[in-house]
């Protein structure tokens, strides 16, 4: 990116002719995060962070209404846990930063940068469970986690460290774990399609693309406009395979020892990139209300005769805003004009603009405008109440719409390997919808061939941002798109991050 980007306040380029650049000029433009010299680490800005904590304060309310509490985890952890669930450990091991040494004295054992919290957590929990009555445990952490991403970075989507949230639970039995694994992914689906406003296919993961560990992952797909997925959420089911190596064991109601049935489940900062991309267009971002951490700007219009009076009616009107619940800011700065502020909030993604002059002031008015489309509406002061909630239903339902007609564009049929490699190659991308034999050796060689994995194995293909119908047909063939074996899974392939 050019050192020079902040010379010119808008954005350089267009979102559909130079995607990866558009989404970095934005990022910065916004003020949402900066750069620093090491490779994979950003310092985000606080209206950046902003956005974060509003998702992190709708999500935190929603697992402390199903029985989840809070805690906080180190860091470090030594080599020697890691180790006790080898296999887990193995899948993160060429991610992981490690600690050599205090100052210049090296360490008898070395220290891992937290990639994820299973084996430093569980070590714990044989102390706090003995017994069916400490049983469920429902823990979560809001935290960072640090993975070694020094090829391909990308602010937001694949970073060295990063903010997430991570769940982990102890159960009885089986069903108590399946029962929380679905819980998880439904309050994510609720969230990301209801308040982020981001469409989604959800499923399984592959066995060979699940969560190390796991015996199985339940996921949330999405759809970004440069054709690849994004996953946006997962839940797994743990089943014994940490209870046991960790020996997290309790007395069951008839006195007898067993080994308890976990699940673990998070999202990451993933969601603010998945916002940017998904929303966004040549002006900047379009935040959905409830994670803009301005809901409304108003720009008071006014000339040096008039400047007291139409500040007063501005800051007036966001009083009386503000006591309805919106976050609502002034933008007195007698530096710009007020063209220059349309740009700057527009860029920043604020879904409501008020314009507010000495006409206005005269008529009893204001002017309501959209962020998403720039609509414009003059509406009677006093029904502003009323217009602010309207305006906020329709641009919800509007943004998701929009992104859901995109998500059923880049959604395909596929019945042969030809067909599959003439969509990613010369189209747009997206997710093919195909047959699989369920063979791990042909999944291996889709990716090597053409660079798309199983995103996700679909709950119910009804359930599809497709039409299913007679094109549909080649589907209850159960061939294989690759090696035209019987066919006995449905699955969605695509290129992701």
């Amino acid at each position: 990116m050019s050192k020079n980007i902040n010379k010119e306040f808008g954005l350089t380029v267009k979102k559909n002719e130079n995607f990866s650049e558009w989404y970095s000029q934005v990022i910065e433009k916004a003020g949402l995060a900066d750069y620093i010299s090491a490779k994979g680490f950003i310092i985000v800005r606080p209206y950046g962070y902003a956005i974060w904590e509003l998702i992190k304060e709708y999500l935190d309310k929603k697992f402390k209404e199903t029985g989840h509490v809070n805690g906080f985890l180190p860091c470090l952890i030594p080599e020697g846990l890691l180790n006790k669930e080898e296999k887990h450990f193995r899948g993160f091991n060429p991610e992981v930063f490690w600690v050599t040494s205090s100052g210049d004295t090296p360490l008898a054992e070395r220290l891992a940068l937290r990639p994820t919290s299973e084996a430093l957590l569980y070590s714990i929990f044989p102390k706090w469970i003995s017994s069916y009555r400490d049983l469920p445990l429902r823990i979560n952490f809001w935290n960072t986690a640090l993975r070694a991403e020094i090829k391909s970075t990308k602010p937001f989507i694949r970073n060295s460290e990063f903010l997430w949230q991570e769940g982990h639970t102890a159960h009885i039995d089986n069903e108590g774990a399946k029962e929380q694994v679905i819980k998880i992914l439904s309050i994510y689906k609720q969230f990301i399609e209801n308040v982020l406003l981001i469409p989604t296919i959800s499923g399984f993961k592959s066995n060979k693309e699940k969560f190390v560990g796991a015996d199985y992952t339940t996921t949330l797909e999405g759809m970004m406009p440069d054709g690849k997925a994004l996953q946006l959420g997962t839940s797994h089911n743990l089943g014994r395979n940490f209870s046991q190596p960790f020996e997290i064991k309790f007395l069951n109601s008839n006195n007898k020892e067993e080994f308890v049935w976990q699940t673990s489940w998070g999202i990451s900062w993933r969601l603010i990139g998945a916002l940017i991309m998904v929303h966004g267009d040549d002006k900047g971002l379009i935040l959905p209300p409830v994670v803009a951490p301005i809901q409304i700007i108003i720009i008071p219009i006014y000339k040096d005769q008039n400047q007291e009076l139409v500040k007063k009616h501005a800051n007036s009107l966001k009083n009386q805003l503000s006591d309805l619940g919106y976050r609502v800011f002034v933008d007195e700065r007698d530096e710009f004009t007020a063209g220059w502020k349309y740009n700057e909030w527009e860029m920043k993604g604020v879904p409501i603009r008020i314009n507010i002059g000495q006409r206005d002031i005269e008529k009893n008015t204001i002017e309501i405008v959209r962020r998403d489309n720039r609509q414009k509406k003059l509406i009677p002061l006093n029904t502003v109440s009323a217009e602010i909630k309207e305006t906020f239903k329709m641009l919800e339902s509007d943004l998701y719409k929009n992104a859901l007609r995109f998500l059923q564009d880049m959604t395909h049929l596929v019945e042969n390997i030809n067909d599959f490699k003439l969509l990613l190659d010369k189209g747009r991308g997206g997710f093919l919808v195909t047959n699989w034999c369920g063979n791990e050796d042909c999944e291996e060689r889709i990716k090597e061939d053409t660079g798309a994995d199983i995103r996700v194995l679909p709950f119910d293909i009804h359930d599809l941002p497709i039409k299913i119908g007679n094109g549909a047909a080649f589907l209850t063939l159960r061939q294989c798109v690759y090696c035209r074996q019987e066919s006995n899974q449905i699955a969605v392939f695509a290129r992701a991050y």
